[in-house]
């Protein structure tokens, strides 16, 4: 790919992103960022300005796993209902997939994290390394009374699919806990410690408020 092509497609990302971070959040706690730093979760609740937008690179990993999703759905929208919104008093977010019974949500990954998935020695353990996708589909189940969840893993490469299925109920106390500590710092409007809990512990080095984070911590 040339380098004036990439430098077309980076310009309409940063601008796409740039439109997407004028706009103001519902003000309301997001599903998807569940089990996420706490702080993290405050200040996107609060709408705080980011101080390390998501760069082109990122954004076009991004990109790509929205036509994985919009191609996944395409294909089950006949079976399925598709980008539901789900609203409470305090959270808003958009399921990907309902059936009967059960909420479908589809992440797409890279090959080399697929390739853990399916490592059956190390015997990866969805119900931790995903909490953060789970406690989002759990969010869905409860407040739609769905018996179960179901993540779809994609293989950004070659499309290849893991499936990992949960009943909702047993992740509710978990999702219960995760939205008392919010709401009590909410309430009070005492900001949260950070405390990275995704990404294997990495998530600090792709969050929006990094810098504006360390600054903080190293004042206090």
């Amino acid at each position: 790919m040339s380098k004036q092509v990439i430098e077309k497609i980076d310009k309409f990302l940063i601008e796409e992103r740039d439109r997407k971070d004028l706009r103001l959040r519902s003000g309301l706690w997001s599903p998807s960022s569940f089990g996420r730093c706490y702080r993290y979760q405050y200040w996107n609740r609060l709408n705080e300005p980011k101080t390390n937008p998501i760069g082109a690179e990122i954004l076009r990993i991004f990109r790509v796993g929205n036509l994985i999703h919009d191609f996944f759905q395409g294909i089950l929208k006949n079976e399925y209902q598709c980008e539901v919104m789900i609203k409470t008093e305090d959270t808003l977010g958009y399921a990907d997939m309902l059936s009967k019974d059960e909420v479908v949500d589809i992440k797409s990954v890279r090959s080399y994290q697929f390739k853990l998935m399916k490592d059956k020695k190390k015997k990866y353990d969805f119900s931790i390394d995903k909490i953060c996708e789970i406690l989002q589909v759990t969010w869905y189940g409860l407040n739609i009374d769905k018996e179960k969840g179901r993540l779809i893993f994609v293989n950004k490469d070659s499309l290849d699919v893991i499936e990992y299925e949960f009943k909702i109920k047993d992740f509710e106390i978990k999702l219960k806990e995760e939205l008392q500590i919010l709401n009590n710092f909410w309430s009070i409007k005492k900001l949260p410690p950070a405390l990275p809990r995704c990404y294997s512990m990495k998530e600090c080095q792709y969050c929006g408020y990094q810098n504006k984070c360390e600054t903080l911590t190293k004042s206090q």
